[in-house]
């Protein structure tokens, strides 16, 4: 089997995208996270995909011609096309649907696997005669409008049940190709009540004297000189550095960086170095403190950078799955 997955809009054109974000969400950020999250367990599967995301486009039209155009034009033969989207309505709207033109069936059967792995209502299979997806793809195609990122509640749970969800989708498939689904993980990660930035995806490390990915000038986003926060710093600049990226404590202490929304975790409060974020994998969690702004997830397709003796208390490798919340639940 093959498919050919895209995700809705493009990084200039943009989707829907709810208020604050975190904890609603950006459509399409949102969209490329989870496509490249289904493609990766399709392939563990044994399923071959082909991945697009638009990066080019400047309106709607040329957005649509560019993403059509792309599926069409893959080299060979395929047997679906998916595109991957978010709602948005009234910030009231919520659940899941999925919009076909020829394959009911397989929309339907795909809206209540994401709705009962996502906890959200199933809005169900929805005909559209109407979009450019579904009437000029080859292949047999369905759009997913996965969930409302302009409703609180299904983004959380979105965010909460992510694996699940992309577990879900894979398995539909795996079974129409007479494949072994990949198992999931037991249990999803939840958001303690009180939690202002959540993220869960894959990891790698940064700063200190022996990280060459960042300049040696290279400073922090909300943390301006050593006397803000000498907990987080080795005592001497290193050598032939003069930033503090480069003279984080990397091989002792644990902090983290994430993209923290500053409307909601400011950067005061991020700095303040009695607000600690709890950073968990594999049945283990450690206290952290926030110390950058950080990585890109639609570039590098990680959620959190960590410093290496985190890592290594962990037990985590660069592209692990961690999940990060702050500020850390208090006993």
């Amino acid at each position: 089997m093959k498919i050919v997955m895209s995700s809705g809009h493009g990084l200039k054109i943009r989707g829907a995208r709810g208020n604050p974000v975190p904890p609603q969400l950006d459509e399409v950020d949102q969209a490329r996270r989870l496509t490249n999250r289904v493609a990766e367990l399709m392939r563990e599967t044994g399923i071959e995909c082909v991945v697009y995301h638009d990066d080019v486009s400047t309106t709607q039209s040329a957005n649509l011609e560019w993403i059509v155009s792309h599926h069409n034009n893959t080299d060979t033969h395929h047997d679906y096309d998916l595109s991957f989207h978010f709602n948005a309505y009234d910030g009231k709207a919520h659940g899941t649907e999925v919009l076909w033109k020829s394959q009911e069936d397989l929309a339907a059967e795909v809206s209540l696997a994401i709705a009962d792995a996502g906890d959200f209502i199933n809005r169900g299979a929805k005909y559209r005669s109407d979009l450019k997806f579904l009437n000029s793809t080859r292949e047999k195609a369905i759009l997913i409008e996965t969930c409302f990122c302009d409703h609180t509640s299904d983004s959380e749970n979105f965010t909460a049940n992510f694996e699940a969800i992309a577990y879900a989708i894979t398995d539909i498939f795996a079974v129409e190709a007479d494949l072994q689904p990949p198992e999931a993980p037991a249990g999803s990660p939840e958001a303690p009540i009180g939690t202002l930035f959540y993220a869960t995806g894959k990891c790698s490390h940064f700063g200190g004297e022996l990280d060459e990915g960042v300049s040696p000038d290279e400073g922090l986003a909300f943390i301006y000189s050593y006397n803000d926060a000498p907990h987080l710093f080795t005592e001497d600049q290193p050598a032939g550095t003069t930033g503090l990226a480069r003279r984080l404590n990397a091989e002792q202490v644990f902090y983290v960086a994430c993209r923290w929304d500053y409307s909601v975790t400011p950067k005061d409060m991020l700095a303040d170095p009695s607000r600690l974020a709890l950073v968990r994998a594999k049945g283990k969690e450690f206290y952290a403190w926030p110390s950058d702004w950080g990585p890109h997830e639609q570039e590098t397709g990680r959620a959190a950078d960590l410093s290496p003796a985190l890592m290594r208390a962990l037990g985590v490798k660069t592209d692990d799955i961690v999940e990060v919340i702050y500020p850390a639940p208090r006993e």
